[in-house]
């Protein structure tokens, strides 16, 4: 048992602004102690929530990341959601219980996921002990003689009166209740519990666990609600950014762990998030919310500089490896129609975004009578880091910007004006989007890796210190959706997705077999 005395912040529509500390960084939420009657109206959950933040104790304690265990060698963590079970496809409140099962479709997108992990050496896999987790594990892990670990806290939230009830029946039975879980989950309280706060605690200790494991690849097969406090938890955020990363079925996230010389707590990199089976854009809902407006963020493929990377002051045209990976993003975001597609101006950000501006142009132009549709392109140098970089130049001439953990190399005024320029072009991203006249609209945004994971820190309202925690690849494409509106905070979809690149992309993971370092 662990605790950690936050202090009360004001509630608003954002998240409250994590600290960074330790190594991990603990995220501070809104305190109070506060009752959800089902015969209450929206307005009385919303005053109780505000009044929340006035500090009034709990009386259930409240957890948030805390130091994770050290550990000697690098290690690396899959975590995958389970297949489509009986009651997902029911629209069935699951919860905790242990009663549905794989669906037929749930059955093939783990085998899809296998497929996807075959040539991993893993060394252990954790699951939950719910059957339509445990059987997405049997599949995946396959004929491998290691025994399948299964812990009782990595099953899914324990949601008490609501599981087994279908979603309108949970609206018509518990009111303002249901409302609150939809709107303000950190905050839900059902039963004398809150769920959303012990699902974080239980996901901190199995950090513990994981970590404590003589092993450097991990598979953990678990579920929608706990894979994202494992993911949180790991990055020290706090139980307010439920449903903000998502988990999709048979989504598979990434997190590096690496030892610190000095001990502590690891340094993390959350490596991808959610690299689903099926195309992360062809949904149109956000955690069963329509999402009118996404920004979908591309990484350039490589350019001529060489085969596996780009330096960070190349202007240089793709190779062909790059030209392949542009158009397999290019065919990937066919299931969106693109309004806009905004780049930096250095070459291999133009050519990308050139390619995908042509293909979606002619996508509606498959008859004889068709015109095609156009496609705005806009450049811009807040993509880019030219401007940052021209006193450090020599510092930086032979950095690699495809390669893990690389701006974690930098120093603390090139972060700073990095993170800066994220910001700006996080505003006029938002004023872009915020065109009333589209109420549904889709932006592409080609730029600098650095900038655009400066973008994915801004949508999840981080600080400067959490850019070095996320990981991109050339020719990757993360989504953020924005199910309230423009103006309110973004969900990330996927982070680092590359399954469309085929042969081209990236492993997932690698074979740790010889290798120390990933």
């Amino acid at each position: 048992m662990f605790s950690l005395n936050l202090t009360p912040t004001a509630h608003h529509s954002y998240f409250s602004l994590p600290q960074k500390r330790f190594g991990c960084f603990p995220a501070r939420f809104p305190i109070g102690s506060f009752t959800v009657r089902s015969s209450s109206s929206l307005q009385e959950v919303e005053k109780f929530t505000e009044s929340s933040a006035e500090g009034k104790d709990l009386n259930s304690e409240l957890y948030a990341s805390v130091p994770l265990p050290p550990i000697k060698t690098s290690k690396r963590v899959v975590l995958v959601r389970h297949g489509q079970s009986t009651w997902n496809a029911e629209g069935r409140i699951q919860g905790s219980s242990n009663f549905s099962v794989l669906t037929k479709k749930g059955d093939a997108q783990a085998e899809t996921s296998r497929q996807m992990l075959f040539d991993d050496a893993f060394d252990v896999c954790f699951s939950s002990p719910l059957v339509r987790s445990k059987r997405t594990a049997e599949i995946i892990w396959g004929d491998r003689e290691e025994a399948i670990l299964t812990d009782s806290e990595l099953r899914e939230i324990d949601l008490y009166s609501f599981q087994g009830l279908l979603k309108h029946e949970g609206k018509e039975k518990f009111g303002a209740a249901y409302r609150q879980w939809q709107v303000d989950a950190a905050n839900f309280n059902i039963d004398g519990h809150y769920p959303v706060r012990e699902l974080w605690a239980r996901a901190r200790n199995c950090w513990d666990r994981i970590l404590a494991h003589e092993s450097r690849s991990v598979l953990v097969v678990a579920h929608n609600a706990v894979n994202q406090a494992l993911v949180a938890t790991a990055l020290g955020l706090g139980a307010e950014y439920f449903r903000v990363l998502l988990q999709s079925n048979c989504g598979v996230s990434v997190l590096d762990f690496t030892p610190q010389v000095e001990g502590g707590s690891p340094i993390i990199c959350l490596n991808r998030l959610n690299q689903t089976p099926n195309s992360p854009v062809a949904s149109g809902s956000s955690g069963g919310r329509k999402a009118a407006k996404r920004i979908a963020l591309v990484c350039h493929g490589v350019s001529e500089t060489n085969e596996a990377s780009s330096s960070f002051l190349d202007d240089k045209p793709m190779n062909m490896l790059g030209t392949i990976q542009s158009q397999k993003v290019a065919e990937l975001l066919l299931d969106l129609k693109v309004s806009a597609v905004i780049s930096s101006p250095k070459r291999a950000c133009v050519e990308t975004a050139a390619t995908i501006s042509s293909v979606q142009e002619a996508a509606d132009c498959l008859g004889a009578d068709c015109v095609p549709r156009y496609v705005e392109m806009k450049q811009t140098n807040k993509l880019d880091v030219d401007n940052i970089l021209d006193h450090f130049k020599q510092d930086v001439g032979n950095m690699t910007v495809f390669e893990p953990g690389w701006l974690n190399k930098l120093d603390e005024v090139m972060i700073t004006e990095v993170w800066n320029q994220s910001g700006e072009a996080w505003k006029s991203l938002l004023n872009e989007m915020a065109d009333e006249k589209e109420p549904e609209k889709v932006i592409v945004v080609v730029g600098h890796p650095a900038i655009l994971l400066g973008l994915v820190g801004r949508c999840l309202n981080l600080t400067k210190d959490w850019i070095g925690s996320f990981h991109l690849d050339a020719g990757s494409i993360s989504v953020i959706d924005f199910p309230d509106g423009s103006n309110s905070r973004g969900v990330v979809r996927c982070i680092n997705y590359t399954a469309h690149l085929g042969r081209w992309s990236i492993p997932i993971t690698r074979p740790t077999v010889d290798d120390e370092e990933f």
